[in-house]
Order: C-alpha cells, then sequence, then structure tokens
C-alpha cells in the first residue's frame, strides 16, 4: 500500500507558506479586497504606471471597473487578481530590500539585459507573459535576496 506523500514548500527567507490565506474562501477574498486594491493603486503610483500598464498588469480589468476601485476600494475580488496584486506586492518588497530606494522603484522599468528579460524591460515581460511573468520575476528576485 502506498503511503501519502506530504507536499514540501520551498524555504524562502520571509515567507511562512503554512498561514497563507485560502483565496478560494470568499470571505477569506472579501476581507483582504480593499487593502489589496489600496495597496496596489499606491505601488502603481511609485512605480509611475500609467493606467493601461496597471489594468494590463491586472489582467485587463476594465477602466471602468479601475476607476470604481479609486473612488472605493471596497470589493470583492477574485482569486486572479488578489493573486497578481499579491505576486505584485512581493515584488515591490523585494526590489526594496535588494536595492536602494532611488533603484527599487525604477528597476521595473529599465531595460535588462539579463537572459530573462533579453533586453525588455521587467514591466513589459510581465505585461507580456501574466502572472507566468510575475512568477518568474518574483522567485528571480527572492534568489537574488537568497544569494543563489
Amino acid at each position: 500500500m502506498a503511503t501519502a506523500t506530504a507536499l514540501v514548500l520551498p524555504r524562502i527567507a520571509g515567507y511562512d507558506f503554512d498561514s497563507g490565506a485560502d483565496l478560494g474562501n470568499p470571505s477569506e477574498r472579501a476581507e483582504l479586497s480593499s487593502a489589496a486594491i489600496k495597496a496596489f493603486l499606491n505601488l502603481r503610483k511609485k512605480w509611475d504606471l500609467n493606467e493601461e500598464q496597471s489594468r494590463a498588469l491586472l489582467g485587463g480589468v476594465a477602466s471602468s471597473t479601475f476607476h470604481a476601485w479609486k473612488t472605493n476600494p471596497r470589493r470583492t475580488l477574485d482569486q486572479d487578481t488578489l493573486t497578481r496584486i499579491s505576486l505584485l506586492i512581493g515584488i515591490y518588497k523585494a526590489l526594496h530590500i535588494y536595492f536602494g530606494k532611488p533603484w527599487a522603484d525604477r528597476w521595473i522599468t529599465l531595460e535588462n539585459r539579463g537572459s530573462l528579460f533579453s533586453g525588455r524591460t521587467p514591466l513589459a515581460y510581465m505585461i507580456q507573459r501574466g502572472m507566468p511573468g510575475m512568477l518568474d520575476v518574483r522567485r528571480m528576485l527572492d534568489a537574488w535576496r537568497g544569494g543563489q
């Protein structure tokens, strides 16, 4: 008889995977959404993103929805949008840990010759590749932070 194998999650400094939010649970999403929207709106100012870039990072949110968030962030986001915002917040945090303040907020808009970006900006890469691109950037920055 086969025994069940426990899922082994990677160890990343600063992240506790055991206590993560259950984004499949509507009540948890409702609890997190307002703060996530506010955080994203602050992040877009720090990164100097225009509306088109902001909406693209969120998976193509409609312009009317995006403007409604700005006037009233009390909404319940879907799992995809919360995940995207979470990844972007993690990228923001990693950049501020790894770089000094002026570079941390500019890094995503600077052309990058690294093999992941091939001369594109990290922002363009994330917009083009969507959530998998955000995961790539997040993993790369977490590896840098971890000295890998």
